[in-house]
């Protein structure tokens, strides 16, 4: 998980986006649950999978890192003995991911000075900043603008920079979208809102630099998922041009610091905020100076996506592709006591899930009419690198990819009445996943917190940029034989005390047989697009529909 999915109460399904060709669900489940769903799902090889994937032996899995070597041979082996081919053409089960690991060296703090007066900000505390740029040092010295939520959305008529040059300049962006009825999604976050978004839009209008203004409730993550390592080594496609093309400095700066920002200029920050929640909204050049330089140590890594094919009777050029990221965070030497980040949940889960799955394809006979690839991902934790690098140079055309089912942590607390689909109503996935859901017994809810944008943390991700429709699922929180609420807490719980950190590792109270369940629903899903003709489609509404509008084959 690139970010922590937290869930509250207090949205009606009923007013949920509507499914794709059909309506929301009326029913909230059943009362008492059908017998258990399996499909051949075997709930012994989850848990032996889970926690072979997350054990000490594999050093939280890091890339690049002994720990690499030992989970990308466990999960070929695995393949291998399932029978299944490999999954690059070339015969191996390997896609190679070039990498470039940068370490910012601590001697690190950002200076602001306006007419005399200066403040320094601290690293970690205050702000974080790094560079993508492949460089050993970096200098930068601009002045400071805010630019609200630097959203250029031309179907909204908004857009935020007006006829502002800010070449050369250091932007100051909100997070999340523009909180503005009827636009920008409603309630559910689009991509204008993501971090993401507004680094590459500073880049492209020639900015020195970019920081995203921290709030919990907006960003959906506290301060210390991204200032709690202020000089932690951070990776990224190797590129040709090392990645110049990005602003100089890229990063994150709290709430707090950002009033300073605005006092020093003689502005109140939140009447500036409620501001850029308009049209007129025009960047405001601040008058203070930021100046940091920081240098960087490199190296350069490969890493490996994993994969394994099962080849379609009749059609096996057309894919459908299974996505799970095996990477987490390694170890931390500085720790005392525990110093290895396990990611039991994240995500030895989702590829565990993974490699059932597969093991279930592997015993069909015949073979289903298309191709099945199951993609195990490096680098999700560092920003969807895997997927990312596998949609740039597709090893099976994206033209002919049917669908992808992502995994990136599953139900590990017991069978539930529902499943939450992050993202519903995208496509018709949606249709598929109801359908087969029902004759479970269950039902479909959405993400509680669409504002989130936790569509766009995922490696499925990167395919939909690219026009395949992507499927998101996420636990339900409905549990059978728990009171109401267990979900909720036991999510809560996990996101304050375990994601993350050392302690996310596989506990005494996991209950596979919601996995179990749950895996069938996604292999279900596989099977019925494999075996099948139908393409799934986009929905009306979906930012993605542009990129694959509906098939007339």
């Amino acid at each position: 998980m690139h970010f922590p999915r937290t869930w509250k109460m207090g949205i009606a399904l009923e007013v949920v986006l509507t499914l794709a060709g059909c309506e929301a669900p009326k029913e909230t489940g059943t009362d008492e649950a059908k017998p258990l769903d399996s499909r051949g799902i075997s709930e012994e090889a989850l848990s032996e999978h889970l926690r072979r994937l997350s054990s000490d032996e594999l050093e939280g899995r890091a890339p690049g890192s002994a720990g690499e070597e030992k989970t990308v041979l466990y999960l070929t082996e695995a393949f291998q003995s399932m029978g299944l081919s490999p999954g690059n053409p070339d015969g191996t089960f390997v896609q190679k991911v070039r990498l470039v690991g940068i370490t910012p060296k601590p001697e690190m703090s950002l200076s602001l000075s306006k007419d005399g007066e200066k403040k320094a900000l601290a690293p970690g505390d205050d702000y974080v900043a790094f560079t993508k740029r492949v460089v050993e040092h970096i200098d930068l010295d601009g002045e400071l603008v805010f630019v609200g939520y630097g959203a250029v959305a031309p179907e909204y008529q908004w857009d935020d920079f007006k006829d502002a040059d800010v070449r050369d300049k250091v932007l100051l962006f909100l997070v999340n979208d523009p909180p503005v009825e009827n636009l920008f999604g409603g309630k559910a976050m689009t991509y204008y809102g993501r971090w993401t978004y507004k680094f590459e839009t500073a880049a492209a209008r020639g900015a020195k630099g970019a920081l995203v203004i921290h709030e919990t409730g907006p960003a959906g993550y506290p301060w210390g998922v991204v200032g709690s390592s202020p000089y932690g080594e951070s990776f990224d496609l190797a590129t040709e041009d090392k990645n110049m093309g990005r602003a100089r400095v890229e990063g994150w700066i709290q709430r707090g610091a950002t009033e300073e920002i605005f006092r020093m200029a003689g502005l109140d920050f939140e009447a500036e905020k409620q501001k850029a929640a308009t049209k007129e909204f025009r960047p405001v050049s601040l008058g203070i100076r930021a100046q940091t330089s920081f240098g960087n140590d490199l190296r350069n890594v490969d890493s490996q996506n994993v994969l394994a094919r099962v080849k379609g009777a009749e059609a096996p050029d057309e894919v459908i592709i299974y996505t799970a990221h095996w990477d987490h965070l390694g170890r931390d030497e500085t720790l005392t006591g525990d110093k290895i980040y396990n990611g039991a949940y994240d995500n030895a889960s989702g590829t565990a899930a993974l490699l059932e799955i597969a093991a279930n394809f592997a015993r069909l006979s015949p073979a289903p009419r298309r191709s099945v690839l199951f993609l195990a991902v490096t680098g999700e934790e560092q920003g969807l690198l895997g997927s990312r690098l596998y949609a740039q140079t597709p090893l099976y055309p994206l033209e002919k990819t049917v669908a992808v089912i992502n995994m990136d942590g599953v139900n590990v607390w017991g069978r539930t009445r529902d499943l939450t689909v992050v993202g519903m109503g995208q496509s018709s996935l949606d249709d598929l996943a109801l359908r087969i859901a029902s004759e479970q017994g269950r039902v479909l809810k959405p993400d509680a917190e669409p504002e989130k944008g936790f569509y766009y943390r995922s490696d499925h991700f990167e395919f939909a940029k690219a026009g395949v429709p992507s499927f998101d699922p996420d636990d339900g929180i409905d549990f059978v034989g728990k009171p109401e609420g267990f979900g909720i807490e036991t999510r809560e719980k996990y996101t304050s005390e375990d994601y993350h950190q050392v302690s996310d590792e596989v506990k005494d109270d996991w209950d596979l047989s919601g996995t179990v369940e749950d895996c069938a629903l996604f292999f279900r899903m596989g099977q019925e697009l494999a075996s099948g003709t139908d393409w799934p489609e986009w929905s009306a509404t979906s930012e993605f529909r542009a990129k694959r509008q509906p098939r007339k084959d």
